[in-house]
């Protein structure tokens, strides 16, 4: 990490102490009403923030969401310093828009990767080796599990396999054979091309020996797909964390294995269908808002994310920080048929019920119908298909109220339906619309 000067040991140190006073439970008001005013006082000193006064909590509860929307119309409005005295400068990827600039000082850096590394540290144990196939430029994901890996002191390598001229397939494999990692950090979608990649030549059980966990990152993904990625790799598979690029982490797994969120680092609120914006409760569901606690470069007061969320745990000070569903961003969802059809939802019962490597979705706006389209796995038995499309459309109607116009099986879909990290968007890589206006 970008630790040199006093000050910077000093961030760590605050860090450090904040996050074990607190560990994974859930902090008191009082804790978020200094760390919710420091926020404030350092937003003030962007343009779009300049204007909102001193803070209160008659102010804070006054304070309009933030939309998303306008964090990327006009992101530089945000900063509080100049792009030249960031310590890194990153961007989103751009999948719901333009990509948006994100600079970030060394204590942003700093927060967010001890954050992260105080619950990562129950998988990235002493000895581990890690390989990262992250994407390291330009996004920060592969920063942050690099700084993790040297806060913790846990060797690493960065095998990102789409680094064009340095790093592919061959290249990833070679690399597996020398190293042979116990912890990979890899989107589903690029672990999905992999394992296809060594199925077809018939290395998946070599490579797979070393492999002790598997920390998926950058997209929903759902509990039926991880047992099937677990069953393919005969390791532990975990939904790693959850955040964008715009606000850093905001939920990671820890020692109970449950996602859960940062509440130590971070001020949650769920902005419901209605309209109204509430506190945390257990079965809510709605969009995320979060008041990031530690942002510097770029501070945010109530961001609407844009994610659904469920909060399936508690949520008391004192007690653990709430565990919660990602559903998925919020203006992915598509309705047929008077069917509302959610990431979730559709990966539930494609992934639990047969052992496609992916799924494509073909939408008829004419007809108000929808096709699924299936990617046969390496080894496949096309004579069980018609028992397989029966249980697909049994489930289908029994969990979702849908009954698909047919079910095909193809040998390979698009790689772009399988592209991964924080450069998919499951409205454009898994749906396709045909007839009518879009």
């Amino acid at each position: 990490m970008l630790v040199h000067k006093e000050n910077d040991h000093s961030v760590v140190a605050a860090a450090e102490g904040e996050l074990r006073q607190f560990g994974r439970n859930m902090p008191c008001q009082n804790f978020y009403t200094g760390k919710l005013q420091a926020a404030w006082e350092r937003a003030r000193n962007s343009r779009y923030y300049a204007d909102i006064g001193p803070f209160s909590g008659a102010a804070l509860a006054q304070l309009p969401v933030t939309p998303k929307a306008t964090l990327k119309a006009t992101p530089l409005d945000f900063c509080t310093v100049g792009l030249g005295d960031a310590a890194r400068y990153y961007a989103t990827t751009g999948t719901t828009g333009e990509p948006t600039p994100t600079p970030r000082l060394k204590q942003d850096i700093i927060w967010n990767a001890i954050s992260v590394a105080s619950q990562w540290r129950a998988v990235l144990r002493p000895g581990s080796r890690v390989a990262n196939l992250m994407p390291s430029d330009i996004v920060p994901v592969g920063d942050l599990i690099a700084n993790v890996c040297d806060y913790l002191d846990v060797s690493h390598v960065r095998l990102y396999p789409f680094t064009t001229g340095i790093t592919d397939w061959e290249r990833v494999c070679k690399t597996f054979a020398t190293y042979q990692p116990s912890v990979l950090f890899i989107a589903p979608g690029v672990l999905v091309q992999l394992t296809r990649y060594l199925k077809q030549r018939e290395m998946l059980d070599g490579f797979a020996l070393s492999v002790q966990t598997i920390m998926l990152l950058g997209e929903v993904n759902t509990q039926p797909f991880r047992q099937r990625l677990a069953r393919w790799w005969q390791c532990e598979v975990f939904d790693a964390s959850y955040g964008s690029t715009e606000t850093g982490t905001l939920a990671t797994v820890g020692e109970d294995q449950q996602m859960r969120l940062a509440c130590t680092t971070n001020y949650f609120e769920l902005l419901l269908e209605d309209g109204q914006l509430v506190p945390l409760a257990q079965g809510l569901s709605g969009r995320l808002v979060v008041t990031p606690l530690n942002l510097y470069a770029r501070p945010l007061l109530r961001l609407d994310t844009g994610d659904s969320v469920t909060i399936s745990g508690a949520c008391e000070a004192g007690q653990l920080s709430p565990s919660l569903l990602i559903n998925g961003r919020d203006n992915d969802a598509v309705v047929v048929g008077g069917v509302a059809l959610d990431i979730r939802a559709v990966e539930e019962v494609v992934y639990g019920n047969c052992d496609a490597t992916g799924y494509m979705i073909e939408v008829d706006r004419d007809k108000d119908s929808a096709a699924l389209i299936l990617e046969r796995d390496v080894l496949w038995d096309t004579g069980q298909e018609a028992a397989i499309e029966a249980r697909l459309q049994a489930h289908s109607q029994a969990h979702m109220r849908l009954r698909w116009s047919r079910i095909l099986f193809i040998n390979n879909l698009s790689v772009l339906s399988k592209s991964g990290a924080s450069q998919k968007s499951w409205k454009k890589t898994n749906l396709r619309f045909v007839g009518g206006a879009q």
